[in-house]
């Protein structure tokens, strides 16, 4: 049974470029509709982000109808229905209308339908199976097409699946990490039944995802307003012991949400400085983890960084030991493992707040300065080519860097001369 409610249109929805591709698509009195996310946050009032219409057309009559218009249409996605459409700078996912005949894991054989909701029924949540028509020229509102409940689940906080979880996840088995990573975004206390009894029961599929898909769900997951006690859920549930079982320190977690929230910290690379807040394990650890969701080569870094830092960043550190560790870890690094750190001596006592923040404010502004030396002052002073003169710069920069980047170009110079001159220089 379809609901229609009335919601107030969305900048977005008027923008030149939804207009030019939903002009093309409805052309002639066919009808397309916003899908999935984008709907799903205009009912909440948020901003959207990615923006999916779905069409009867079938995905020829779109890609003929698209450049028609002088729009771009990218295939892919064609068997399954999907054109990328690209007007200007703007990417928009347009699906023909569908239904799964027969699933294969992540993969399905499909048939194209001209019902909206058997479109609405092959869908993983209610709160995503909404369609949106498109508001009328001067209209002020849009009207919403809702066919299980999905504005009202929205509304109370309830992330349910469309029909039965357990064929729901036995069709794709990333959807048991959808629907904790949807229930950290958008549910509210207490959690579906059914679907905690189908993620219990087939938890241990998951390893059958790859380590991509797996990564991307935990890290999505974790940018989510307060997602240490969906992990926590999701530990006692017996499904985080398929995916991460590093992950354990789930009050440090929470620790470093108030911390961010409290010091307007934005998020490191990708969610991770909050992973390897809630993981328990050593750098040896933290490699296996970025390897298993296959990070790259960034994330696993910073990764590191914060689960085993190279130095211990404390507030008992002198300016002198601080600026050191900036200049060789740079100031990013050295602010995510602060805040880290941070958060672990929150979550076990009172921490020295006031402390971590001077260290904070520290680590953001202090710029070490540049070395005065180059290889050429070496030279000048009669070193040859070599080997040699690079340690003997290591020698001084670290003389430099010991006495808290005081000296300058000419007390550099003379620290050089004074190692030359000693024997064996």
């Amino acid at each position: 049974m379809e609901t229609r409610l009335r919601i107030p249109t969305q900048s977005w929805m008027t923008a030149p470029e939804i207009r030019a591709v939903v002009s093309a698509l409805t052309e002639g009195g066919s009808e397309a509709r916003f899908v999935g996310g984008c709907v799903r946050d205009a009912v909440l009032g948020r901003l959207a982000k990615d923006i999916d219409l779905a069409t009867h057309l079938p995905p020829e009559a779109v890609v003929e109808r698209v450049e028609r218009a002088g729009l771009h249409a990218v295939p892919t996605g064609i068997q399954h229905g999907t054109v990328t459409v690209v007007c200007g700078r703007a990417h928009f996912e347009v699906t023909t209308l569908r239904l799964d005949v027969e699933t294969f894991g992540r993969h399905a054989r499909v048939a194209f339908t001209n019902d909206w909701a058997e479109d609405a029924a092959r869908r993983d949540f209610t709160i995503n199976a909404l369609f949106c028509s498109p508001p009328r020229s001067g209209d002020g509102e849009c009207v919403v097409h809702d066919y299980f409940g999905g504005v009202a689940d929205l509304k109370a906080g309830r992330v349910r699946f469309v029909g039965d979880p357990v064929r729901r996840i036995r069709e794709d088995r990333l959807r048991l990490l959808r629907f904790f990573r949807f229930y950290a975004h958008y549910g509210r206390p207490p959690p579906d039944a059914p679907a905690l009894k189908a993620a219990r029961a087939l938890a241990h599929e998951l390893p059958l995802l790859s380590g991509e898909r797996i990564g991307s769900e935990i890290l999505r997951l974790l940018e989510a307003p307060s997602p240490a006690p969906v992990m926590r859920l999701m530990a006692r549930q017996g499904v985080l012991a398929f995916v991460l079982p590093e992950a354990k320190d789930f009050a440090r977690l929470a620790a470093l949400v108030e911390i961010e929230r409290e010091e307007g910290a934005a998020e490191g690379p990708g969610g991770v400085r909050r992973l390897g807040a809630v993981l328990a394990t050593d750098a040896t650890g933290a490699e296996a983890v970025a390897e298993r969701l296959r990070l790259s080569n960034r994330q696993r870094d910073a990764l590191v960084a914060v689960v085993a830092p190279a130095v211990a960043v404390a507030t008992a550190m002198e300016p002198r030991a601080l600026h050191s560790t900036i200049h060789r870890l740079g100031n990013e690094t050295v602010r995510e493992v602060a805040l880290v750190a941070w958060a672990g001596e929150r979550a076990v006592a009172s921490a020295e707040e006031a402390a971590w923040r001077r260290l904070l404010v520290a680590a953001k502004t202090w710029t070490a300065p540049l070395f005065p030396l180059k290889g050429r002052d070496a030279l000048a002073l009669g070193v040859p080519p070599g080997p040699r003169v690079g340690e003997l710069l290591e020698a001084v920069e670290a003389w430099w860097v010991d006495g808290d980047f005081v000296a300058d170009r000419r007390a550099c110079l003379e620290r050089l001369r004074a190692l030359l001159a000693a024997p064996g220089g």
